[in-house]
């Protein structure tokens, strides 16, 4: 089996160190680790050279989330197995790519992905983002499970996410021009051509963000336009709203026994994320000058204009 490893950078910094040393690490033989890097002018390429990576260098302007996986999809051609990862998700142990690809042991598994755990020092409610998501048990789903799940049977993340590439390939790989959710919008093609989805919880990474107040809203902007957008997703699945509920009221409790100072921060966020989120499913009705403002992937919208 050829497995490669596929991560995007743009000056990873300090992080990088740690990132390389892991994937050195790990335990699987991995064929190519393939860097594509959008134009850093710190260390990155010169490091991920020097440690036997292969780079493919593009344009800043020309980083496209599903685009530019799609793009390397053509530079891996021989793979079997495809693990995309980010440059800020850090491997937590020597098996943490073995326990993730072993999966496909079952040929009717399309993708699977890895536990992401909280970063060093991440405050209560970042931390919690990542324990309510990535729960220590594994799972594997299917479309028959849409009852059971709901919109969350469609989750998964690229920043530890494993495909086989074939079934990647046969629903068509990842979107162009998204501004966000290529891995979701993959995820949603695979279960419904019949792929099962593994959640492999003995594969962790640390790897979580502790976006402000402002970072936050654009981020959840910018989902609410993903969603506008691919409105078959919403009619296969149905609306997100009941997991955020769900993940509302597990972060007040987790606050409550661990943080309680951290819950009126984290109220004012989620009445923020919330009116963000449905600001973008009008984005359609929005000025673009606008549009750039309140979201945090500006150049899709430059892109988007100019195209």
């Amino acid at each position: 089996m050829n497995l490669a490893v596929v991560v995007p950078t743009l000056n990873a910094g300090s992080l990088w160190h740690d990132w390389i040393n892991a994937i050195k690490s790990q335990s699987s033989e991995i064929s190519i680790t393939l860097v594509i890097d959008s134009g850093s002018t710190d260390e990155t390429v010169a490091l991920s050279l020097e440690n036997g990576f292969k780079v493919h260098n593009i344009k800043k302007t020309e980083f496209d989330h599903g685009g530019t996986r799609q793009m390397a999809l053509s530079l891996i051609e021989f793979a079997d197995i495809v693990v995309f990862m980010t440059q800020d998700a850090i491997l937590s142990n020597p098996d943490s790519i073995t326990e993730l690809i072993s999966c496909f042991s079952d040929p009717s598994i399309g993708a699977a992905y890895g536990r992401q755990l909280p970063r060093k020092n991440a405050d209560p409610i970042e931390a919690h983002g990542r324990l309510f998501n990535y729960p220590s048990r594994s799972s594997v789903k299917s479309l028959q499970d849409r009852d059971k799940y709901g919109f969350n049977l469609i989750f998964i993340s690229n920043s530890f996410a494993a495909y086989k590439v074939s079934a990647l390939i046969g629903v068509g790989g990842f979107p162009l021009m998204a501004i966000f959710g290529e891995d979701t919008y993959v995820c949603a093609k695979l279960l419904t051509k019949g792929w099962k989805i593994s959640y492999q919880a003995k594969s962790e990474v640390f790897h979580s963000h502790g976006y402000n107040i402002i970072e936050e809203a654009k981020r959840y902007f910018d989902m609410g336009v993903f969603h506008s957008q691919q409105q078959w997703i919403i009619k296969e699945f149905g609306e997100p709203r009941g997991q955020g509920i769900k993940f509302i009221t597990s972060e007040i409790k987790y606050l409550l026994k661990n943080s309680p100072q951290h819950i009126p921060m984290s109220i004012l966020r989620n009445i923020t994320k919330y009116f963000s989120y449905k600001l973008g499913r009008k984005e359609k009705y929005l000025p673009l000058t606008l549009k750039m403002k309140l979201s945090m992937n500006k150049s899709y919208w430059k892109n988007a204009h100019e195209r």
